[in-house]
């Protein structure tokens, strides 16, 4: 597997976890180094992470994983989005998925954006391929993704922030039923 191979696979997994911190940053009135490092350890830790954990259970849990790892991210991404999108209709405008200080929010959007990361694990041990130099390419790219996007949600969450927890909810959700989709066609063909 080649480098250039690997960063095009990083920055595919890194897009949902791209989008999240973008929606995180938009959501918080001021943002300082320290959240920005927190979401993008956050999301590229767990990105970094479930590869070398689908490559290690390859032989045990292959077949079983790939079967349903849709649904989890699905399920996750949906139920997320979905209490996301119902308190920006019915809360008060806060919107307790997005904030930044919330690290139990932040570990359950960093497994339900980094689901494939896990697929792509499994691939590699398949493959043959090793898995240090991908899982750590992939971290890296997602912690910097996560990070800019954080800052760039920031810059522009003065014109969006009344609306960014629908639409961090829509893209949520949109996210989970594009995982979805793409699995259940790739079975059907």
């Amino acid at each position: 597997m080649t480098l250039a191979n690997v960063l095009l696979i990083a920055l595919g997994l890194a897009m949902d976890s791209f989008s999240v911190s973008i929606c995180s940053g938009a959501m918080c009135g001021r943002v300082d180094l320290k959240q920005a490092l927190r979401v993008g350890f956050t999301m590229g830790g767990f990105q970094a992470m479930m590869p070398v954990i689908g490559w290690a259970a390859a032989s045990l849990l292959a077949s079983y994983v790939q079967r349903f790892d849709h649904w989890i991210a699905f399920g996750l991404l949906a139920l997320i989005g979905g209490k996301m999108l119902w308190e920006a209709l019915r809360g008060d405008g806060e919107c307790e998925f997005l904030m930044l200080d919330s690290w139990r929010m932040l570990a359950l959007l960093g497994v339900a954006t980094s689901i494939d990361a896990l697929a792509v694990g499994i691939s590699f041990a398949f493959l043959g391929a090793g898995i240090a130099m991908p899982a750590a390419v992939i971290g890296v790219v997602c912690l910097a993704l996560s990070i800019t996007g954080v800052y760039l949600g920031r810059r522009a969450g003065d014109w969006l922030r009344e609306w960014t927890p629908a639409v961090g909810g829509v893209v949520l959700i949109a996210m989970g039923v594009r995982i979805l989709i793409e699995h259940l066609s790739a079975a059907a063909a």
